[in-house]
C-alpha cells in the first residue's frame, strides 16, 4: 500500500558548534516532527573553554553527512518524497555556516529541489509555537535568549520583524559562560551554573542588573561580570568554599534571569502585546522558566516557551521555519551568501 504523500522538509542546522538535521512534514497547517538527529560538540571544545572554529568545521564535515543518511534510514523516507531542504544561513559562525550551506546546495542541485535560507534567530522566534494546539497568533513578543544573542523582537507576520531591545554588550549566555570560568566551572558555564545555583541562596549577594530603569529596554551583561570578578579578588579567601560558591552562583543566576524577565514583561506591557515566546539555549534555565510563567501569569500574557529539548540550536526549528511559511505562501528563498551578521529585521 502506497504511503500518503505529504509535503516534507529537510532542516539542516551548522551555525555553531551543534549539527542537526531533521524531517518535518506540513500537516493539517501545522509542521509535525517526523525524525531529527543531532551531535553536540560540547565535549569537544570544553578542554578549550569555548568555541574553536577550525573543530567545529571539522567535526560538521564528519557529521553531517552520516546524520542525513542516518535520519532517511530510520525515519523510512526516500529522498524523492522531500519538497525542499531549509538550512541555517545566518547568523552564526561563518565556517560552520559554510558546511551546512554547501550541503543543502548541493543536494537540492542533485535533486532538483528548491532550497529554503532560514535566519537561525526566525527559527528560534517560531520554535515556542511547536507542537501547539493553536496556529501562530500575530503580533506577538519574541524574547531570544542564547550564547550569542539576547533580543526582544515584535513580530508582526512572516518576514515581519522589528527588534524591540537588544544587549549592549554580551549576550546573557556568553556572560554566564565567562563568569563560570571565573568561579572555576567548566564549559559550557549556564548549565553549571544553575547546577550550582540549587544549592546556594538567591539573596546572599546582590549584583549590579545593566540599565534597571523599566523605561530603558536594553540589556546589558557585562557590569555583572565585571562586578563578579572584582567580588570574587576581594573575598579570595573564600574562593575554597562551596558554600560562598554556591550562593555566589544563585544570586548571580537571579539577577540575570530577574533582568530578562523584568524587561520582556516590561516591553509586553509597552508595545500592547498579549502572547510572549521566549526560546534559545538560555531558555532551559528552570528558574528563568519559572520567573516567566509567573510573570506573565501575573500580567495577563499568554507565555509560550520552547520545549527543552528544542531551547538549544537543532534543525527542527528550520526545517518547520520553512514548512510554516510554504503553508503561509511566502516562496522559498536562499541568499547568494551566507551572512555571519544575518540581522532579524527585514
Amino acid at each position: 500500500m502506497d504511503r500518503p504523500k505529504k509535503t516534507l522538509w529537510l532542516g539542516i542546522e551548522t551555525s555553531c558548534d551543534e549539527t542537526g538535521v531533521a524531517l518535518v512534514a506540513e500537516q493539517d497547517g501545522k509542521p509535525r516532527v517526523i525524525g531529527a538527529l543531532l551531535v553536540s560538540q560540547v565535549n569537544r571544545h570544553r578542554p578549550y573553554g569555548g568555541i574553536v572554529p577550525e573543530l567545529a568545521v571539522r567535526e560538521h564535515s564528519r557529521n553531517l553527512p552520516l546524520l542525513v543518511a542516518r535520519l532517511f534510514e530510520e525515519t523510512g523516507i526516500a529522498l524523492g518524497e522531500l519538497r525542499g531542504i531549509a538550512v541555517t544561513e545566518g547568523p552564526g559562525l561563518a565556517s560552520s555556516l559554510l558546511v551546512g550551506n554547501a550541503y543543502a546546495r548541493a543536494m537540492g542541485a542533485a535533486l532538483d529541489l528548491p532550497v529554503f535560507g532560514v535566519n537561525h534567530l526566525e527559527g528560534h522566534l517560531f520554535s515556542p509555537f511547536l507542537g501547539a494546539e493553536e496556529s501562530i497568533r500575530f503580533p506577538f513578543l519574541g524574547l531570544v535568549v542564547s550564547g550569542g544573542h539576547t533580543l526582544l523582537a515584535s513580530v508582526e507576520g512572516w518576514n515581519r520583524y522589528r527588534i524591540v531591545s537588544a544587549t549592549s554588550d554580551d549576550a546573557a549566555g556568553e556572560a554566564l559562560d565567562k563568569i563560570a570560568r571565573l568561579l572555576g566551572l567548566p564549559y559550557p558555564g549556564g548549565p553549571e551554573i544553575e547546577k550550582l545555583a540549587t544549592q546556594g541562596n538567591p539573596k546572599a549577594f546582590r549584583f549590579p542588573r545593566g540599565f534597571p530603569d523599566s523605561r530603558d529596554l536594553r540589556f546589558s551583561f557585562s557590569g555583572v561580570k565585571t562586578a563578579i570578578r572584582y567580588f570574587l579578588e576581594k573575598h579570595a579567601e573564600e574562593r575554597g568554599n562551596p558554600a560562598f560558591l554556591a550562593d555566589v552562583a544563585a544570586s548571580l543566576q537571579e539577577t540575570v534571569v530577574q533582568t530578562l524577565c523584568d524587561k520582556a514583561l516590561w516591553a509586553a506591557a509597552a508595545g500592547g502585546f498579549r502572547i510572549l515566546a521566549a526560546s534559545g539555549g538560555v531558555l532551559a534555565n528552570r528558574r528563568l522558566r519559572e520567573l516567566l510563567d509567573r510573570g506573565c501569569r501575573d500580567a495577563g500574557l499568554s507565555l509560550r516557551i520552547a520545549p527543552s529539548s528544542l531551547c538549544t540550536d537543532n534543525a527542527v526549528m528550520i526545517a518547520s521555519a520553512a514548512a510554516w511559511k510554504n503553508m503561509a505562501g511566502v516562496p522559498a528563498c536562499l541568499r547568494e551568501e551566507i551572512d555571519p551578521s544575518l540581522s532579524l529585521a527585514m
